[in-house]
């Protein structure tokens, strides 16, 4: 039963229906009040005794065991008598309550909080609406005079304080003064000395029209601070005063929430709504780019991005212009990492959407050399007629075309006419090349006939289909023969997400990582390089080098910040809990995954989050030895069918065990794909499937100078060498 707990107002613990679990007397909740101050490590009984009782009675040990037996009763009812306990566990000479990192509301308000200080005023706003609604009184209520609980009470009221305060400035930044100015006449009626809330004040009241409250609020701040304090009020509130007696032009609400560039976005938008048609095509690409952009942002960003993203392209169909279509599927060329799809039947409309709208290129009029949908026109490499130029395993290859030379290239389509590059929405395919002197001409579709095969490519991942990889080929093969940066830049990422079809394939992907810094970096093609560097991450610490995963982490999170990427740290900070655990620091990544995990709340990644913590838990258990977790209310996601196997044999379920592991499939061909394939052959050699091992060193064997699912950037089981042996030992004891 999963268990929830508030400290925040009385202390209370809730099933996993909400309803209040009796807790017995207020021994009861001061011992289980003193266990979540401890957050998560061991209180020593003798340290219980002495801040339970200021003169402990005789017989003060046995009354606190008898607490805690009362306490383990209430909050695990179905545990089997004699069983260990799982929530309230004795460790060493105490205690320590195992409560998950999102199960304590005051928790939780500190994720929220910490969350929102690196989101944008319309992110953050709700975040923190969320973190304060989950106060029902003052911290720890009932344990206000007790000297264990002091330091934490005052830590969580200031952090209380603090995060009203950012409220009111999203507020305020998002042109929302009108609705900050009641929650801080009442904050600042219970806390008069935070100078902060009285700017945000005065600040709401000038921008609500009142500037003479406005000004009178800053004068009782004024008189407040001296009379109480002694203090004459600091710069930004004497900064404030001034600047609303000159109605500085700063203070407008449409420069406040955000300066000159609120400013000119309020009037280009405004001019584009006058100037362009409600129903005009150029409003649907221009939705595409916008969208793009937002899904960068992460969160309900990055949701609100999908949702549109497919009525964006079902608006364009509906129009019946497959150049309008192509453009508006290829410009929706977002970086992606992840191999398992956040939506797979959005994905699959996408895709679906791509191969209807090549079909209709290919059968229009004057596009010759092109037989239909993924057809290759002729004299043109496809499968089998080489490998790609950035295929050289762990070297930074080429990006400025196939030849890898920055010299100009007067037969690239792009320079055909003159011989100088032409702008770039034409070398983009969105209009024709005529033919130059020599009488050579590029395909009239032919670059927005690659974007569409690279949206194929990436929205294919982690199938099976022959489909996608033959996409990604031919989008690379076109992207290099017209010289796109930004084009070969999107082919690539295709290229990576369909490098996955065996294991031992992070030198590959290396490569491609490589060639997408070195060309993103010359081209400024910003998100591009990001990826590239997420790809070095990932591959590098599949290869175990982790000096240089460690620097790829850092350039990813560098850029990130400086173009404002909140989704880069979320992975950066997965890879350093897979760092720890690859150097055998297990208690330590254990507590890190947990923490990396609460940064997928509401990152707009479901294909990610979706059973990630508890599969990154079962491979670090596997990789020290220890049998999985059984905790029932696990949400295994996507990967409960490897790891039920070792569950049922952690629950001593042996045949159980056996009969889950021949119904277990073959992992997809994703970034997981070793991990599983070692969890599937750890769980063979356990019940002894010969078939099943035999099956999996073959998986595994490309693959064997490799760590296990470090090529994730999240997670690890050690070297896939060990495993291997281990595989071959049992079969030949077999």
């Amino acid at each position: 039963m999963r268990v929830g707990f508030g400290v925040l107002g009385p202390v209370v613990a809730w099933d996993a229906d909400g309803r209040a679990i009796a807790l017995k007397g207020p021994r009861h909740r001061a011992v289980l009040a003193r266990l979540i101050v401890a957050r998560r490590r061991v209180v020593p009984v003798s340290r219980l005794v002495e801040d339970l009782w200021t003169e402990p009675p005789p017989g003060a040990v046995g009354a606190v065991r008898t607490f805690v037996s009362a306490l383990r009763r209430a909050l695990e009812p179905q545990r089997p008598p004699r069983t260990p306990a799982r929530l309230l566990v004795t460790e060493g000479p105490g205690y320590a309550l195992r409560a998950d990192a999102d199960a304590v509301d005051a928790w939780r308000f500190e994720q929220d909080v910490s969350a929102a200080a690196a989101l944008p005023p319309d992110g953050a706003l709700p975040r923190l609406e969320q973190a304060l609604s989950r106060w029902r009184g003052p911290a720890y209520a009932e344990f206000a005079d007790e000297d264990w609980a002091r330091g934490e009470r005052s830590r969580l009221a200031e952090l209380r304080l603090h995060a009203v305060e950012r409220q009111a400035e999203a507020r305020l930044a998002l042109g929302r003064a009108a609705e900050a100015v009641p929650d801080l006449e009442a904050h600042l009626a219970e806390h008069p000395r935070r100078e902060a809330a009285w700017r945000a004040l005065a600040l709401a009241l000038y921008r609500t029209g009142r500037q003479g409250d406005a000004l009178a609020v800053l004068r009782r701040a004024r008189t407040l601070l001296v009379e109480q304090l002694g203090l004459d009020p600091g710069p930004e509130l004497r900064r404030l005063e001034t600047d609303i007696l000159d109605q500085a032009p700063h203070l407008a609400p449409a420069t406040a929430r955000g300066g000159a560039a609120a400013q000119v976005w309020a009037e280009a938008a405004a001019a584009y709504d006058r100037t362009v048609a409600s129903g005009a095509r150029a409003r649907l690409e221009s939705t595409v780019g916008l969208l793009r952009d937002l899904s960068m942002t992460g969160g309900g960003g990055l949701r609100t991005a999908r949702q549109q993203r497919v009525a964006a392209v079902a608006a364009a169909e509906e129009l019946g212009d497959p150049e309008l279509t192509a453009r508006v599927i290829g410009a929706y060329d977002v970086p992606a990492i992840w191999t398992r799809l956040d939506d797979p039947e959005q994905a699959a409309s996408i895709v679906a959407a791509a191969e209807r709208t090549l079909a209709a290129l290919a059968a229009g009029p004057g596009v010759p050399g092109q037989g239909g949908p993924g057809v290759e026109p002729p004299g043109h490499g496809g499968p089998g007629h080489g490998e790609p130029a950035h295929e050289t395993a762990g070297r930074e290859s080429p990006g400025h075309g196939a030849t890898g030379r920055d010299t100009p290239d007067h037969s690239a389509p792009g320079r055909a006419v003159t011989g100088r590059e032409l702008p770039s929405r034409w070398v983009s395919g969105y209009e024709a090349v005529e033919p130059g002197p020599t009488g050579g001409a590029a395909p009239r579709h032919e670059a927005v006939r690659a974007r569409l095969l690279a949206t194929v490519a990436v929205e294919s991942r982690g199938g099976r289909s022959e489909r996608g990889r033959q996409a990604a080929r031919q989008a690379e093969e076109i992207a290099r023969r017209l010289d796109d940066p930004a084009l070969l830049a999107f082919a690539l990422n295709g290229v990576f997400m369909q490098t996955f079809d065996r294991a031992g394939l992070a030198p590959r992907r290396d490569a491609t990582g490589a060639e997408l810094i070195a060309l993103s970096a010359r081209h400024g093609l910003v998100a591009f390089e990001v990826l590239g560097h997420l790809i070095r991450l990932q591959a590098r610490s599949a290869l175990a080098d982790f000096a240089s995963a460690d620097r790829h982490a850092a350039a990813a999170d560098r850029l990130g910040e400086r173009h404002e990427r909140p989704l880069v740290s979320v992975f950066t900070e997965w890879y350093r809990a897979l760092r720890l655990a690859a150097t055998g620091q297990a208690a330590e990544a254990e507590a890190a995954y947990r923490d990396a995990a609460t940064r997928l709340d509401g990152a707009g990644m479901p294909g990610l989050e979706h059973g990630l913590l508890p599969l990154a838990l079962l491979c670090l258990r596997v990789e020290q030895g220890r049998p999985a977790p059984t905790d029932a209310d696990l949400d295994w996601g996507p990967y409960a069918p490897w790891a039920r196997p070792l569950v049922l044999l952690a629950r001593d379920r042996p045949a159980e065990a056996a009969a889950a592991l021949r119904a277990v499939p073959e992992p997809p061909r994703d970034l997981l794909l070793e991990a599983l394939w070692c969890l599937t052959g750890r769980a063979a050699i356990a019940v002894g499937d010969r078939e099943t091992m035999a099956r999996a060193h073959t998986a595994l064997a490309p693959a064997a100078a490799e760590l296990a699912g470090a090529g994730s950037g999240l997670l690890t089981l050690g070297p896939v060498s060990r495993h291997l042996a281990d595989l071959s030992d049992a079969l030949r004891k077999r």
